[in-house]
C-alpha cells in the first residue's frame, strides 16, 4: 500500500480540512493506542516561529557525534512524508510508516481528527517502539494546543525566535503568538529561550514564572556570535571557541547557540569535541542550501550560484537578506530572487529587507497549490516596493531568464512548499 493512499484516507477524517487547534482528539486516539507518549525516550520539545528545524539539526548532530541514539520529528516534509520521522538517525521506511498509520486509522474508528494529529500519533507510536536515548520533537503550529503538546514532563523545552506568523490561528500580535509558543513550558522541565523581541520575551518569562521555571534566555544568560570565522559561545560556565556551523548564513550562528545552550542547561552528555563535530556535520535541507547539481542546476551556466531557502515570513526574509548581504559584500554578483509564496503570507514584508540589495525578482507560482500567489500579482507586490519584478511561468523559466546574466547569484525562496517542489524537480533525494 502506498503511503500517499493511506494519507489521503486520513485527510478525509477531518471534514472541514481546516487547522483546528485542540488536544482532545489526539489525546483520545493516544489513549486508544495505549498512551505511547508515556513510553518515549527523553523528549526535548521545540517551539518557535523561525529556527526550530535548524536548532533541532544542530542538537541532533551534537548528540549523534557523541554516540547517542536520536529520534527526530519535524514538519512539514519537502519531498516525501517519511522525512518527518527519523528513527535512531534513519528516515522511517515506507513499510513501517504505513503500518503505523493504518494502526492509528483502525484505533481512531472513523472519528473526526486532523491530518497532523493522526500522523503525529503514528510518529509517537513509532518512537515508543524503537529504543533511543532522545527524541527531538518539533511543534507543528503554535505550541499550547499543538498535537505534539501531549508530553507531561519533557526532558527540556526550547523556544526558538518568535515573530509574526499564522495570525489567523495564533493571534494578531507578538504577545498572543508568544503566549501560544510558551504553552510548551512545563513545571519541572528546564527551558532554553532564544533571544526574543522584548514583547515576546516578557510573555514567555511570565508564563515560566507562573510554572516555577527559570528560563535560560539568549542575550541574558548566554550569547553566541561569529568572530574571525569561528563561533564563540559564552554563558556563566565559561566560553567556547568553536568552528563555524556547516549550515550557511549568519543566522545559523544564533540557532547553533540555542542548541549549545540546551546542551549546557539540560546537562546533556555532550563534550566540547562533540559540539565541534556536530557543528561541522549538521544538515538541514532548504535553509540557504546550495544546489550544486541536478536538473534545475543544469539550466544555469557554470559560473552561476544556485541557492534554495524555505523561509516564508517577514522574519525569514530578513535573515535571508542579511545572509545574502554578507555574501554580496564578500563576493559581489548580480542577485536574482526566484520568489513564490502563499497568498495569505506577507509578501511585501518578506521582500522589503532585500531593497538595499537591489535584486531582480522573478515571481513564480507554486505547482499544484491554488492558494499560492499568482506570478503576475506577486510581481506587482515587488514593483510597488521598487523592485525590478517580473512574472515567470515556472521556476525553470525563471532560471532560463537568470541564465542570461553573467555569473549571477540565484536564490529560490518564499516557502517550504516551493522548496519541496524545487527539490523534486531537481531530483534531490530526501536526506
Amino acid at each position: 500500500m502506498r503511503t500517499d493512499a493511506v494519507l489521503k484516507r486520513l485527510l478525509a477524517l477531518h471534514p472541514n480540512k481546516l487547522i483546528d487547534l485542540k488536544l482532545d482528539r489526539i489525546e483520545r486516539l493516544l489513549d486508544a493506542l495505549g498512551r505511547p507518549q508515556d513510553r518515549l525516550p527523553r523528549v526535548i520539545h521545540v517551539a518557535g516561529t523561525n529556527g526550530k528545524g535548524s536548532t533541532i539539526a544542530f542538537l541532533r548532530a551534537f548528540l549523534e557525534a557523541s554516540g547517542h541514539r536520536v529520534h527526530v520529528y519535524t514538519s512539514p516534509h519537502l519531498v516525501a512524508f517519511r522525512e518527518r520521522i527519523r528513527l535512531r538517525g534513519t528516515l522511517v521506511s515506507g513499510r513501517r510508516l504505513n503500518q503505523a498509520l493504518v494502526r492509528c486509522e483502525v484505533a481512531n474508528e472513523g472519528l473526526p481528527i486532523t491530518y497532523f494529529e493522526i500522523t503525529t500519533a503514528a510518529a509517537l507510536l513509532l518512537f515508543s517502539e524503537v529504543a533511543a536515548d532522545y527524541l527531538l520533537l518539533e511543534v507543528g503550529l503554535g505550541g499550547r494546543f499543538d498535537a505534539t503538546n501531549v508530553i507531561d514532563k519533557p526532558f527540556g523545552t526550547i523556544i526558538a525566535p518568535v515573530s509574526i506568523d499564522h495570525v489567523d490561528f495564533l493571534g494578531p500580535d507578538l504577545q498572543s503568538i508568544a503566549g501560544e509558543k510558551a504553552g510548551i513550558l512545563k513545571r519541572g522541565s528546564p527551558a532554553v529561550v532564544a533571544r526574543q523581541p522584548e514583547a515576546a520575551e516578557t510573555v514567555i518569562r511570565a508564563e515560566a514564572q507562573r510554572l516555577g521555571v527559570t528560563p535560560f534566555v539568549g542575550g541574558a544568560d548566554f550569547d553566541c556570535f561569529a568572530q574571525n570565522g569561528r563561533l564563540v559561545y559564552q554563558d556563566e560556565a565559561g566560553l567556547l571557541d568553536l568552528p563555524a556551523p556547516a549550515l550557511a548564513g549568519p543566522f545559523q550562528f544564533a540557532n547553533a547557540g540555542v542548541a549549545i545552550a540546551a546542551v549546557r542547561h539540560f546537562g546533556l552528555p555532550v563534550s566540547e569535541a562533540g559540539i565541534a563535530a556536530g557543528l561541522r556535520q549538521a544538515v538541514w535541507p532548504a535553509r540557504l542550501m546550495p544546489l550544486r547539481s541536478g536538473m534545475l542546476r543544469d539550466l544555469l551556466p557554470k559560473g552561476h550560484e544556485l541557492w534554495l531557502d524555505g523561509g516564508h515570513n517577514a522574519a525569514g526574509g530578513a535573515v535571508l537578506a542579511e545572509a545574502l548581504g554578507e555574501m554580496q559584500r564578500r563576493a559581489p554578483k548580480p542577485l536574482v530572487l526566484v520568489f513564490g509564496t502563499f497568498a495569505n503570507k506577507d509578501a511585501a514584508g518578506y521582500l522589503s529587507p532585500f531593497r538595499a540589495l537591489g535584486p531582480l525578482v522573478l515571481t513564480v507560482g507554486i505547482r499544484g497549490d491554488r492558494t499560492a500567489y499568482r506570478p503576475a500579482a506577486l510581481a506587482k507586490v515587488g514593483q510597488k516596493l521598487g523592485f525590478d519584478a517580473r512574472p515567470s511561468r515556472s521556476v525553470a523559466s525563471a532560471l532560463g531568464e537568470a541564465a542570461a546574466l553573467e555569473n549571477a547569484r540565484v536564490v529560490i525562496c518564499g516557502g517550504l512548499h516551493l522548496a519541496g517542489n524545487v527539490l523534486r524537480q531537481n531530483r534531490t533525494p530526501p536526506n
